[in-house]
């Protein structure tokens, strides 16, 4: 069975790994990311974000944030599949949980930062609905691309 559950401590791990599998196959892991992935609870938890996490049998198999930026921003970010669970549409399933968590929490829009590198990625939101936006200083390097989905 699949489901979509919330954040616990002792999947922390999996939160991290989910996401430097795929900074490190595309990227490289700044700091930023190294020390936000080694403390999500500090970071999203704590300022009012969540973290979600995609299950099979009751293991982890995906994981995704909504975390408030530094412009009070909601931003869907820290999104990653596992490599074995990868073509099984984790993916939609964890943003269209993520879009309708924002709009429980009263966000007005959605944003997120990606590159376009990843272009089945960036396919995917615009599948959902977001939009590409100029983009503002950005706490990673990598990021090239900025893109917003209204949520009203």
């Amino acid at each position: 069975m699949t489901e979509i559950v919330g954040y616990r401590k002792d999947w922390a791990p999996y939160f991290k790994q989910f996401n430097m599998d795929w900074l490190e196959k595309y990227f490289v892991a700044e700091a930023y990311d190294i020390e936000v992935l080694s403390n999500p609870e500090k970071y999203i938890m704590e300022k009012g974000g969540d973290i979600y996490f995609i299950t099979e049998g009751g293991i982890p198999k995906g994981t995704v944030a909504l975390m408030y930026n530094e412009y009070g921003e909601l931003e869907l970010t820290k999104m990653g599949v596992d490599e074995s669970a990868q073509g099984k549409g984790y993916g939609n399933l964890l943003i269209q949980h993520c879009i309708e968590k924002a709009k429980e929490m009263g966000a007005k829009d959605l944003i997120l930062y990606s590159n376009t590198k990843l272009s089945p990625a960036i396919h995917l939101y615009k599948k959902f609905g977001f939009s590409e936006v100029p983009v503002e200083k950005s706490e990673y390097a990598r990021c090239n691309i900025k893109m917003i989905k209204n949520l009203l």
